[in-house]
């Protein structure tokens, strides 16, 4: 029975599903990782403690574990893991991407010269150091720009400056963010990037890469403006609404940009914008869409994107991947402000909303809400199926109104929700 290892770190929404596509496929999964997931079987062999923060010294622990359990396939289901998986495979002389690329791609200023020096579009970029005078920065930059980290995903720290007074405060707000999450250590955490604000509506892509030849497997559309200060996710819709020659552009898009950055084997999911000038990449990893909106995809034969995924790195048979006519669609439910979580109501009201699949609060209650641009979590999910994508868009927004969430906020909690005199705040959508 062939071997899975996969890599997962404590706080991923991934691990359900890729253990239940390797259950689905009947492998023997070891998972990786600085603790034991509850869904792991504690018998020998199932678990490798591995320190991700050390790539390479995962490699020698999974080599030492492999002379023992052999290793099939490795997978890493997020930016850090994908760059350890990667270099773990390589030890094993597993099909893989190389190291270089998988870590190009997690960094957003080595990707943007990668895909600039073969004429990919991308915004233009300039990168200044953490201990540096963001004062002095605000008058190098044009406006509007973006300013972010260069290895947080999910939004994370990303925030738009329309002036330099902006863009200072932008500036040492992620900083401050670096130091709280406490990655400032390495030196892709010593520098910020700055970059030309896109307008234009953004897309997301999903596709796999085959000896460096991109499938598409999907295309979403965020049908909610992305214009900043903030750039909260919250809607994808697949088929996308676009004209077809656009969405082969996209296409046409990621594979260059793929081929720029090196990529040749496994999952892509990119990030671009479009607008009259052209079709920009603002990211595109070397892993699966994160979250649980991997939930929307449905290939032949029922195959979940995870047992695509899983199959294509043990070189299984893969049935043609094509996928029904039905339109899907994924909420990432907002935190709309900080504090703590006291509970989510109308659950029951918003799944009785036509065409929801489901609905999932994956923020527990008496759990600290951190929005945007410093939280790293959602609030949960919503899943919805329909006969076009207009349907979808409607009924999940439809479902996201039923919902009020209740949240206990300190006086200083910054907010513009009502707020009673204990402290309790609610939001209803």
């Amino acid at each position: 029975m062939p071997r899975l290892l996969l890599l997962l770190p404590t706080t991923t929404y991934r691990a359900e599903a890729y253990l239940d596509a390797a259950r689905r496929l009947k492998l023997d999964v070891t998972v990786g990782g600085e603790q034991e997931f509850a869904s792991a079987s504690q018998t020998t062999g199932n678990f490798l403690p591995l320190n991700f923060d050390h790539p390479h010294r995962s490699a020698q622990a999974a080599a030492g574990f492999a002379h023992h359990y052999p290793i099939d396939a490795v997978i890493g289901v997020d930016d850090l893991t994908a760059v350890v998986a990667a270099t773990i495979a390589e030890k094993l002389a597993l099909p893989h991407n190389s190291v270089a690329s998988v870590a190009a791609a997690r960094n957003k200023f080595r990707m943007r010269e990668l895909l600039s020096a073969q004429g990919v579009p991308v915004p233009r970029y300039q990168v200044f150091p953490v201990d540096g005078d963001p004062v002095d920065f605000a008058r190098q930059v044009p406006y509007p720009c973006v300013v972010k980290p260069l290895i947080l995903s999910a939004s994370c720290g990303v925030i738009r400056a329309d002036d330099e007074e902006k863009y200072t405060a932008a500036f040492r707000r992620i900083v401050a963010l670096l130091t709280t999450l406490g990655v400032t250590a390495g030196n892709e955490a010593r520098w910020i990037l700055a970059e030309d604000f896109v307008a234009g509506p953004e897309v997301a892509l999903e596709g796999l890469l085959t000896n460096g030849v991109l499938q598409p497997l999907a295309i979403f559309d965020k049908p909610d403006p992305l214009d900043g200060p903030f750039f909260e996710e919250t809607i994808y819709v697949t088929p996308s609404r676009l004209p077809f020659d656009l969405q082969q552009r996209i296409v046409d898009c990621a594979g260059r940009a793929a081929r720029a950055l090196g990529l040749q084997e496994g999952p892509v999911h990119g990030e671009f914008r479009v607008n009259d000038k052209g079709v920009w990449v603002i990211e595109l990893a070397a892993r699966t869409i994160g979250g649980r909106c991997s939930r929307t995809l449905h290939f032949a034969a029922g195959m979940a994107l995870e047992d695509l995924i899983l199959r294509h790195a043990l070189r299984m048979p893969l049935l043609p991947l094509t996928r029904g006519d039905e339109a899907a669609g994924v909420m990432m439910l907002p935190i709309p402000y900080g504090g703590v979580l006291q509970e989510v109501r109308g659950q029951n009201e918003a799944r009785a909303v036509p065409g929801i699949e489901e609905l999932t609060i994956t923020a527990l209650s008496g759990q600290t809400l951190i929005p945007l641009p410093e939280g790293t979590r959602y609030l949960g999910f919503l899943l919805a199926r329909g006969r076009t994508p207009a349907d979808v868009e409607s009924s999940l927004r439809q479902a996201h109104r039923r919902l009020t969430v209740v949240i206990a906020t300190s006086p200083s909690t910054p907010t513009d929700a009502p707020r009673t005199p204990s402290g309790i705040r609610s939001m209803r959508f």
